[in-house]
């Protein structure tokens, strides 16, 4: 079974305050709607770069967020590689068998449409997000600049 790369996760205290610098250095044109995710407690915004690459800046959404402790720590800033999976269970039970260790229970994303996503730790100490989609859904527009 195969996992679809989907985009870099970087954490940012503001993403309004981020987004010029960021899409200055990374050549950004594109992006989408931005994303509350009460339960979750992100917001988050997708851009693609020209290259084609596709970035999710995440900011905590309240001060008990998920994400506030990477930012207080100043730690895993970027904050995981995302995949798309048709299949999150058999793709995380796989996981799992290498050596990925879950960091969450499936939970549905208000950033896909409700699909779930989870998150492990790899052996290596990095973080994988899987995402149970068949298709890229996410959806761009022209930045002005």
């Amino acid at each position: 079974m195969a996992m679809i790369f989907d985009h870099i996760g970087i954490v940012v205290s503001d993403i309004d305050r981020a987004m010029p610098g960021f899409c200055a250095s990374f050549d950004v044109a594109e992006a989408t709607s931005r994303f509350d995710d009460e339960r979750l407690t992100v917001s988050v915004q997708f851009f693609r770069g020209s290259e084609g690459m596709t970035y999710e800046l995440i900011a905590p959404l309240g001060e008990n967020s998920v994400v506030a402790g990477v930012l207080k720590r100043g730690t895993n800033i970027v904050n995981q590689i995302a995949y798309r999976t048709p299949s999150l269970s058999r793709q995380g039970q796989k996981l799992a068998g290498s050596g990925f260790m879950a960091l969450s229970e499936p939970q549905p994303a208000v950033a896909f449409s409700g699909a779930h996503v989870q998150f492990f730790m790899s052996p290596l100490g990095f973080v994988v997000e899987l995402i149970e989609v068949h298709g890229c859904v996410h959806k761009f527009f022209r930045l002005d600049r």
